[in-house]
């Protein structure tokens, strides 16, 4: 059986889904297929927030239109949660908490998550959130891992959404310890588009830490700033953070680098 058609008939079993869409791939995919084999019964949910990228919530919305989703967007609310804010290694948790409580407020359906086989190797505390919601992940349930989404994601034509980057949300970039402020989110934002215009990255991230910020570069990417622009893109950076940066560097891309103290 193909992937496919397992994640079809788990999906079909479930009767009625709220999908949680973020807008990368992993979602972005299952959503699709959620309103292929579902259709009315699937109603997709987007939270926006300053930890959410703009162009996120635009390709959420513009998928949404083209394929006929009933889409829900509102705000979960984390902003106003002072543990979430306080930014501690399961930041994570907190800002699940606050995402499925929301849902779960206002639809009855199963919930399900983009979480794929991959995931469950990393230290992702949301997933302590989703089991403590009832979310289900059909990805996990199926055996898909993420080269098993961009396979799907390609076979329901989804284009470019296909190779997406992996792009967690804005405060993921925010070291550990410190705290979570929508101003310094949108200068990452900022300063990530920056750099993707310039330089055409196959991954960047803007990360802030106590001792200034670190734009982490793919290896392609990071030679091009070393082979001469490097001068340039630190005052395109500057500009883009803000005076205040007390220091930028250019550094190799480390996949969660920002939790820097351990874990709980």
């Amino acid at each position: 059986m193909s992937d496919a058609s397992a994640l079809g008939d788990l999906l079909a079993g479930m009767g009625e889904v709220a999908v949680a869409v973020s807008g990368g791939v992993d979602s972005l995919t299952l959503a699709t297929l959620a309103h292929d084999v579902l259709g009315i019964r699937a109603r997709m949910l987007h939270a926006v927030s300053p930890a959410v990228p703009a162009e996120a919530t635009a390709r959420v919305r513009a998928l949404a239109g083209r394929r006929g989703w009933a889409l829900d967007v509102f705000d979960a609310g984390e902003f106003a949660d002072p543990s979430y804010r306080a930014n501690p290694v399961n930041r994570c948790f907190f800002c699940k908490v606050n995402l499925y409580g929301t849902i779960a407020r206002r639809t009855r359906s199963q919930i399900v998550s983009g979480t794929n086989l991959d995931d469950l190797g990393e230290y992702r505390p949301g997933l302590d959130a989703a089991r403590d919601h009832g979310v289900r992940h059909p990805f996990v349930e199926a055996g898909v891992a993420k080269a098993g989404v961009r396979r799907l994601a390609a076979a329901l034509s989804l284009g470019e959404i296909a190779e997406l980057p992996a792009s967690p949300c804005l405060s993921s970039r925010v070291e550990t310890g410190i705290a979570i402020d929508p101003r310094a989110l949108a200068a990452i934002d900022r300063t990530e588009e920056v750099l993707r215009r310039e330089l055409k990255p196959r991954t960047v991230r803007c990360r802030v830490r106590a001792q200034g910020v670190v734009v982490e570069l793919d290896p392609e990417a990071l030679a091009r700033v070393r082979g001469g622009a490097e001068g340039r893109l630190r005052t395109l950076t500057r500009e883009a953070i803000g005076d205040d940066a007390p220091s930028i560097s250019f550094a190799p891309y480390r996949n969660g680098s920002a939790f820097l103290r351990g874990r709980p």
